[in-house]
């Protein structure tokens, strides 16, 4: 018997809520109902199969957030074909590259992004362009249009081998990968997040992490499947979510550190601007401690959660809790407990399982992985050697199982032969008043071989020097990871389209005519 297949959460969940507010556009107000929902989902498939597109075949979509892209979502998980989220951020080449990788013949725009879409779209090969929402902008069809012209078409059941999506991340290291995953890998991953925790009917969802990205996923499949209703901001925007969160008064969200950070930072922060939620989770990058301690003060009866994972794992490994988060001390900086049916293990540059407290390359085996990077047998098999996925993150396990995360290993700093985590040094630097953003790199050194330098943005109107900063971390932190050199930089740091600080661009002008060495 097939059970790890949407059909089996959506469809009852439409079943029972079938009137009841499925979703929400901050942006226009458009509301669905749960039946509305399905109605527009299963004429997207008919709309789908009209233009060619099987339950095998890729589709794109870029735009912002809304409830439309949800519907797209839902229509590759009822198996009208199989969604490929592109970045934002994304530049043309990149585009290119994936459209042509993927062998994607439709794509979804919105007004925003249709002119990039256009300006690539005979080189990518994209055959129909489908123009969501309202705006003077290049395209073959109306979203609207193209679903009024359509019947509802729900498939039978596929598979659960069946391919879902496939999510290109995003190209740290020369051109993005595809990440295909399957049904199987996708609901284990919403059944380990909801045996842990509480969604159900009565929850309302804040949907404000971008939507290409894997953090986003178990928001839009694991709450509709409890029939929650889904709110939708179309882009993060510290203003707007504090405006969201007043008027429909969310209890769940996901965020990434970033963007807490940016919240609480902004003039107009008043703490009812995150005070609704009963339950936060943050995740894809790491939470400066700093930052954790003040949300825990603020908020003592919010459950806080912490999420640890990748794309690849669909994307939860860990969780860390409520209770460690209350307990505070040595879980504060733990990055949870693997899920259920989740293994993991440490292991050294020769693949050996390496004792409790030794850092090391975090690997892990579960049924939540990918089929396979796209077109990529090589690096599949480089990924899942020795039957362990390799992640590229550094930490180590305690005696409980508890996972602690020391630094990506491509940011670990060799300086002097001894290991540098760059995470580790931006803990303790941001700890300093003044301090609104950190990130910690390794630069050129004739005399360490790589020297730990820390680019640093200043809160408005604060004011702070390099040594005053050096000498703050060096009251946390051992003396040969303090920074040798402090850059202060007024605008703000970076970001990724899934809002993490992009240090191979700050690592780029300090290392050309060098050559870094990755672990």
């Amino acid at each position: 018997m097939k059970e790890l297949t949407y059909h089996r959460l959506l469809l009852p969940a439409v079943e029972r809520n079938a009137d009841r507010l499925c979703a929400t556009d901050t942006g226009t107000g458009a509301t669905f109902a749960f039946g509305q929902h399905l109605d527009a989902t299963g004429r997207l498939i008919g709309a789908l199969q009209g233009l060619g597109v099987g339950r095998d075949d890729r589709f794109a979509v870029m735009t912002l957030n809304s409830p439309e892209y949800m519907q797209m979502y839902h229509a590759a998980f009822l198996g009208g074909g199989v969604v490929n989220p592109l970045n934002l951020r994304f530049a043309a080449k990149e585009l290119v590259y994936v459209l042509q990788d993927s062998g994607t013949k439709v794509c979804f725009v919105d007004a925003w992004f249709a002119p990039l879409i256009d300006s690539v779209r005979a080189e990518g090969g994209i055959e129909h362009v489908v123009l969501v929402g309202g705006g003077d902008a290049p395209h073959d069809h109306k979203y609207d249009e193209l679903l009024a012209a359509h019947d509802p078409v729900i498939p039978d059941e596929g598979e659960e081998s069946d391919a879902v999506i496939l999510m290109y991340t995003g190209g740290t290291t020369g051109l993005p990968k595809g990440v295909l995953l399957e049904q199987r890998a996708e609901m284990l991953n919403v059944y380990h997040i909801l045996m842990t925790i509480d969604i159900n009917r009565d929850s309302i969802s804040l949907m404000q992490t971008p939507m290409f990205h894997a953090a986003s996923v178990f928001s839009l499949l694991g709450g509709p499947a409890r029939g929650a209703h889904t709110v939708f901001i179309p882009l993060f925007d510290p203003k707007a979510v504090m405006a969201a969160v007043r008027q429909y008064q969310p209890t769940v969200t996901v965020m990434v550190p970033t963007m807490i950070g940016m919240v609480l930072a902004h003039p107009d922060f008043t703490p009812d601007g995150l005070g609704s939620f009963s339950d936060l989770v943050y995740g894809a990058s790491p939470m400066p401690q700093a930052l954790l301690e003040k949300v825990l003060t603020m908020y003592p009866q919010m459950r806080i959660w912490q999420g640890y994972g990748m794309t690849e794992s669909a994307s939860v490994l860990c969780l860390l809790g409520p209770d460690e988060h209350r307990r505070g001390g040595q879980y504060l900086r733990a990055a949870g407990m693997p899920v259920p049916g989740v293994m993991l293990q440490i292991q050294d540059d020769d693949g050996n399982a390496l004792p409790v407290g030794s850092p090391g390359e975090v690997c892990a085996r579960g049924g939540n992985y990918m089929r396979e990077y796209w077109n990529k047998p090589d690096a599949t098999a480089e990924a899942f050697r020795n039957g362990w996925y390799h992640t590229g993150d550094a930490g180590y396990l305690d005696a409980d199982g508890y996972l602690y995360l020391v630094d990506r290993v491509k940011d670990m700093i060799v300086t002097g032969g001894e290991n540098v985590y760059s995470t580790e040094v931006e803990n303790a630097i941001a700890s300093h008043p003044a301090v609104l953003q950190v990130a910690v790199i390794g630069i050129p050194s004739e005399q360490w071989g790589e020297a730990v330098h820390a680019i640093v943005v200043l809160r408005e109107g604060a004011a702070a020097t390099a040594e005053e900063v050096i000498a703050h971390a060096r009251d946390s932190i051992a003396g040969y990871k303090v920074p040798k050199s402090v850059e202060f930089r007024s605008e703000p740091l970076p970001l990724s389209g899934a809002m993490k600080v992009l240090k191979k661009d700050l690592r780029a002008p300090y290392w050309e005519g060098h050559t870094r060495k990755v672990n």
